[in-house]
Protein backbone atom coordinates (compact mmCIF):
# COMPACT_ATOMS: atom_id res chain seq x y z
CA UNK A 1 0.00 0.00 0.00
CA UNK A 2 1.68 3.06 -0.95
CA UNK A 3 2.16 6.42 1.67
CA UNK A 4 -1.20 8.20 -0.30
CA UNK A 5 -3.55 5.13 0.40
CA UNK A 6 -2.81 5.11 4.31
CA UNK A 7 -6.25 5.78 6.38
CA UNK A 8 -6.42 5.49 10.18
CA UNK A 9 -9.38 3.93 10.81
CA UNK A 10 -11.10 5.20 14.65
CA UNK A 11 -14.53 4.55 16.25
CA UNK A 12 -17.19 7.17 17.91
CA UNK A 13 -20.48 7.85 17.86
CA UNK A 14 -22.92 10.37 15.75
CA UNK A 15 -23.51 13.00 18.28
CA UNK A 16 -25.86 15.50 15.57
CA UNK A 17 -26.52 15.21 11.75
CA UNK A 18 -26.84 17.84 9.28
CA UNK A 19 -28.94 18.43 6.48
CA UNK A 20 -25.86 18.07 3.61
CA UNK A 21 -25.49 14.77 4.72
CA UNK A 22 -22.66 15.35 6.72
CA UNK A 23 -22.01 14.21 10.75
CA UNK A 24 -20.84 15.47 13.74
CA UNK A 25 -18.63 12.63 15.52
CA UNK A 26 -17.39 11.77 18.59
CA UNK A 27 -14.23 9.94 18.51
CA UNK A 28 -13.24 7.08 21.18
CA UNK A 29 -9.87 9.00 21.71
CA UNK A 30 -11.83 12.17 22.86
CA UNK A 31 -11.88 14.48 19.62
CA UNK A 32 -14.55 15.50 17.41
CA UNK A 33 -14.53 15.35 13.62
CA UNK A 34 -17.23 15.39 11.02
CA UNK A 35 -17.84 12.94 8.47
CA UNK A 36 -19.95 11.72 5.48
CA UNK A 37 -21.24 8.48 4.51
CA UNK A 38 -19.24 6.27 2.17
CA UNK A 39 -20.53 5.50 -1.68
CA UNK A 40 -21.44 1.79 -0.86
CA UNK A 41 -23.53 2.92 2.25
CA UNK A 42 -25.51 5.21 0.42
CA UNK A 43 -25.90 2.83 -2.31
CA UNK A 44 -27.03 0.13 -0.23
CA UNK A 45 -29.22 2.36 1.72
CA UNK A 46 -27.76 2.25 4.82
CA UNK A 47 -29.24 5.15 7.29
CA UNK A 48 -27.26 6.78 9.96
CA UNK A 49 -28.82 8.09 13.06
CA UNK A 50 -27.97 10.23 16.05
CA UNK A 51 -26.22 7.95 18.76
CA UNK A 52 -25.15 5.45 16.27
CA UNK A 53 -21.94 3.43 16.52
CA UNK A 54 -19.96 3.92 13.70
CA UNK A 55 -16.26 3.49 11.73
CA UNK A 56 -14.25 6.16 10.35
CA UNK A 57 -11.56 6.29 8.05
CA UNK A 58 -9.42 9.59 8.27
CA UNK A 59 -6.60 11.05 6.37
CA UNK A 60 -3.94 11.49 7.80
CA UNK A 61 -3.64 14.76 6.93
CA UNK A 62 -6.69 15.76 7.70
CA UNK A 63 -7.62 14.23 10.81
CA UNK A 64 -11.26 16.56 10.96
CA UNK A 65 -12.54 15.24 8.51
CA UNK A 66 -13.36 11.96 7.42
CA UNK A 67 -15.57 8.85 5.35
CA UNK A 68 -18.38 6.69 7.61
CA UNK A 69 -17.51 3.02 5.96
CA UNK A 70 -19.55 0.93 8.78
CA UNK A 71 -22.09 1.19 11.00
CA UNK A 72 -22.13 -1.08 14.07
CA UNK A 73 -25.43 -2.98 14.49
CA UNK A 74 -27.06 -3.54 17.73
CA UNK A 75 -26.59 -6.82 17.96
CA UNK A 76 -23.04 -7.20 16.94
CA UNK A 77 -21.08 -8.59 19.59
CA UNK A 78 -17.88 -6.65 17.94
CA UNK A 79 -19.51 -3.14 19.28
CA UNK A 80 -17.00 -1.54 20.48
CA UNK A 81 -17.52 0.78 24.10
CA UNK A 82 -15.78 3.88 25.10
CA UNK A 83 -13.74 4.03 27.60
CA UNK A 84 -15.41 5.10 31.03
Amino acid sequence: MSEKEQKIEVDGEVVESYKSGMYRIALDNGHEALGYTAGKMRRYRIKILIGDRIKLELSPYDLTRGRIVYRYRESDGNVAQPPV
